[in-house]
């Protein structure tokens, strides 16, 4: 599965690892529309493929 990057702070989303409220294996596309970054709090629309 894919990593995401964001690119306001530079945090990676990786889905083996999911993320706060996230399990892992959880691919990036299907993360909720409302997701936003742990760290900064940017919108899914912020982040990058890896």
């Amino acid at each position: 599965m894919d990593k995401y990057v964001c690119t306001i702070c530079g945090y990676v989303y990786d889905p083996e690892e999911g993320a706060e409220g996230v399990e892992p294996g959880t691919p990036f596309d299907k993360l909720p529309d409302d997701w936003v970054c742990p760290v900064c709090g940017a919108g899914k629309d912020q982040f990058e493929k890896e």
